[in-house]
């Protein structure tokens, strides 16, 4: 069965992420404009850490994504934040659905939760994008790259956004959360992860600027219309204000990772499926970004794999991916990295361009 398959649609809700379906319904009589039941609720079936439904009544779609339940790591699974920059982003004008409501009170379905519109358009899982033309494909990637692009390019201020994120180096910052968040929920110590601890933060590299981030861009976390343009961007949980290459760079890992028909694309024919090469990407995101080039010290990588216990494991990179050469990868895996009940975290280390740091396989 193909991912596509696996995380496509909806299903209908899993005994654990029921939610009191009339109390639902009345809070949204009294906080949703133009909401008229009666209500239905499913769940998508696509892996998200922030449990999502569909809400459907006979005029209106809607989607709700609500914090786990039970205990969470401090700042994790924030959906409050999820709601502030979908709003400040919706009035930009920039592809992401409607919010409608936050609803802070676990006592309506057991969490905190949010409810935005439910965007019409396909979500691709296989980055081959198969059943598709050359030409759409191509428009498909173009798309994707433009409008990474646009976010870059709104201003935090303007947007309301300028205290979205905390000042400072965007890497270190996310290298100091990271450590944060394995001393919060290791159960063991593993050598191999305190040398990685004690060797990033000395590597991390410059800030290039500060513009909204959204930390997890990749195909399947966008919405296309049929003639492949970006209707929607979703799941903006680790969205802050930090550096825009780091953003794109995370993008960039889709041409490195192994086509397994999932996002990645490495050893597929690109030319002959009309996706972009790897620097076709860079040239166009820095063609809609108005940069010349991307500077040197785009170098570094470091990688969050999540190992599903359902699913194949997957690698997901966040910051700097080395400009011209991406062709190392050590992995060291940790028991848990966050304290989700479905899902086990691994910690992976990547480093290309530096032997100071090397990892037995």
């Amino acid at each position: 069965m193909s991912d596509a398959e696996i995380f496509s649609g909806v299903k209908p809700v899993e005994p654990r992420h029921r939610i009191d379906e009339a109390k639902l319904a009345a809070w949204m009589e009294g906080h949703v404009r133009g909401y008229a039941g009666p209500l239905s609720v499913q769940q998508f079936r696509g892996g998200q850490s922030n449990p999502t439904y569909r809400l459907d009544t006979p005029a209106q779609a809607y989607v709700l994504r609500r914090k786990p339940f039970g205990p969470l790591l401090p700042s994790a699974h924030a959906v409050d934040r999820e709601f502030r920059v979908i709003g400040a982003l919706y009035g930009e004008g920039f592809p992401v659905p409607r919010p409608f409501a936050l609803c802070e009170d676990a006592e309506i379905i057991g969490a905190a939760f949010y409810v935005m519109e439910a965007v019409d358009g396909a979500v691709h899982w296989d980055g081959a994008l198969p059943g598709l033309d050359p030409h759409a494909r191509h428009r498909h990637y173009a798309g994707m790259i433009a409008t990474l692009a646009r976010l870059h390019a709104i201003d935090p201020e303007a947007a309301g956004l300028a205290d979205y994120g905390r000042p400072g180096n965007y890497f270190a910052r996310q290298v100091d959360r990271w450590t944060r968040q394995y001393r919060a929920a290791e159960d063991g110590r593993l050598e191999d992860v305190e040398r990685l601890i004690a060797w990033l933060p000395r590597t991390v590299p410059e800030q290039q600027g500060a513009c909204v981030v959204h930390g997890d861009y990749r195909l399947d976390n966008l919405i296309f219309s049929q003639d492949g343009g970006v209707s929607a961007v979703l799941d903006w949980e680790l969205s802050t204000l930090g550096d825009p290459l780091a953003d794109f760079s995370y993008l960039l890992m889709q041409w490195e990772l192994p086509a397994d028909g999932r996002s990645g694309l490495g050893g597929l024919d690109l030319p002959a499926l009309g996706i972009p090469t790897r620097d076709e990407a860079v040239a166009l995101y820095c063609r809609a970004a108005d940069r010349t080039n991307l500077p040197d010290a785009f170098e570094n990588i470091y990688v969050i794999s999540q190992n599903l216990p359902d699913r194949r494991d997957y690698i997901e990179i966040i910051d700097y991916a080395f400009r011209h050469s991406i062709v190392l990868c050590n992995l060291i895996k940790s028991r848990t990295f966050y304290n989700d009940d479905y899902r086990a975290k691994a910690l992976i280390s990547c480093v290309l361009g530096h032997r100071e740091f090397t990892v037995a396989p």
